[in-house]
């Protein structure tokens, strides 16, 4: 920063102003949390010597406080995906089950509305299919905030529902299943181009729930990647320009998520492992009856608050995917070391 003509291009100065940053916060956090402590032990000592109770409490509370900081920096060091720290797509589709499977997609999407709003992310609905009766068919979201990629990632999958249908008259239990998708918004250093003669691109008006019409002119816009098959659609700017803008630069995410499978799975090939079938998996059940559970099948993490799990309270869930995939990662690589 201090050799001369480094001002010179101010966004690149910025982008490593910004990388050294990120690898400063950890080393910042590190020495405030350890001077919170040696505070912590003085306070203590004087609180012993004279038996002041107030004093004791004030250290037990600043050591609670100290425990969950510890925490959210020890996770932040498992996330070593590259594009851990990225804005993420988030993409809902209800199953098969009609009324009863919109419903559940509609419930998952207020959920991760609610995580996102507990956490001060901000979210940007790109587009949004209304169910035909209740619920909706499909929705993807834009949530941007630090890490919303590396915390997201750990609710790809299929997730599962278990209640009493309030939409059949006999009371009957019912099982529903939605798909969650989860990919990281493109960064500007990543190298995706995309030829605009390989792309169809369609416009149709934006529809709401039940079906009516945001506005009366074509502003919604589907763009198809011809090579790839892969469709993507945005409907939630009032524009079509801006609307245009938005599902390109969806369709370079997908296209940067399939580029990482291919080379995961060519990886995998070479080492002769059988890669993981995360797609389509069920990764979490949600039992409304005959008990209240929500259980992660990877990580067998679970909870009996079915309604604070479905008011956003997530971050259990994705803390213990995160040390459980950061278990997983390392025991393949001691085992590819032991070969």
């Amino acid at each position: 920063m201090a050799q001369p003509g480094f001002w010179d291009d101010p966004e690149s100065a910025q982008k490593v102003i910004d990388k050294l940053n990120a690898v400063r916060r950890p080393l910042i956090q590190w020495k405030e949390l350890n001077s919170k402590l040696e505070d912590l032990a003085v306070l203590l000592e004087l609180g012993r010597e004279e038996k002041d109770e107030a004093a004791i409490a004030e250290v037990k509370e600043g050591l609670d406080q100290v425990a969950s900081q510890l925490d959210e920096l020890e996770l932040n060091t498992l996330m070593s995906d590259p594009h851990d720290k990225a804005n993420a797509y988030l993409s809902i589709h209800a199953g098969a089950g009609g009324t009863e499977a919109q419903d559940w997609a509609q419930m998952l999407l207020r959920m991760y509305t609610r995580w996102a709003e507990s956490r001060g992310f901000q979210t940007d609905i790109i587009d949004l299919l209304p169910g035909e009766e209740a619920g909706i068919k499909s929705a993807t979201l834009l949530i941007k905030g630090e890490n919303a990629y590396g915390n997201l990632r750990a609710e790809k999958g299929v997730h599962r529902l278990v209640r009493i249908s309030p939409f059949d008259a006999s009371g009957r239990r019912h099982t529903s299943f939605a798909s969650v998708d989860v990919i990281p918004e493109v960064q500007e250093d990543d190298d995706i181009e995309i030829d605009p003669n390989e792309l169809r691109i369609d416009t149709y008006r934006s529809s709401g729930a039940g079906g009516q019409h945001v506005n009366k002119t074509e502003s919604a816009v589907r763009i198809t990647h011809l090579p790839t098959g892969i469709v993507v659609q945005c409907q939630g700017e009032r524009s079509q320009h801006a609307n245009r803008e938005r599902a390109m630069q969806l369709l370079k995410a997908r296209l940067l998520e399939k580029k990482r499978a291919e080379q995961a799975a060519k990886l995998a090939e070479l080492r002769g492992e059988q890669s993981e079938i995360a797609w389509g998996s069920q990764i979490r059940s949600y039992v409304f009856c005959p008990y209240t559970m929500v259980k992660d099948h990877r990580t067998e993490h679970e909870t009996g608050n079915v309604q604070a799990v479905m008011d956003g309270e997530i971050d259990p869930f994705i803390h213990a995917y995160l040390r459980w995939n950061a278990q997983r990662l390392n025991s393949m690589q001691d085992g590819r070391q032991a070969k």
